[in-house]
């Protein structure tokens, strides 16, 4: 988000502009896992990662590249909201 001018804006803006912008949401910030407040139905998909707490950018990484890998996640996403577990992946709604 810094990229584009918002590094420090409210979690609806960035929602908005990716709504806006046909967007896939990609983000360690659970408060985009909230269904009531970020429908996944309008958004091109919303990727939570929920890692523990000291996981650094290289598992990150790791982890973010092995979701993209996925062609079947990847199909699967629009309209929907992704928990990215270390060892799991569950999609919501189902």
């Amino acid at each position: 988000m810094r990229d584009i001018g918002l590094g420090a804006a409210d979690d609806r803006v960035i929602a908005l502009y990716a709504r806006e912008n046909g967007l896939c949401l990609v983000t360690r910030d659970k408060d985009f896992g909230d269904i009531r407040n970020y429908p996944p139905a309008d958004y091109a998909g919303i990727v939570v990662f929920d890692l523990p707490d000291d996981t650094v950018v290289t598992g990150v990484l790791k982890i973010l590249d092995t979701f993209l890998s996925q062609t079947e996640w990847l199909e699967r996403l629009p309209g929907r909201l992704a928990i990215v577990e270390p060892a799991r992946v569950r999609f919501r709604p189902s």
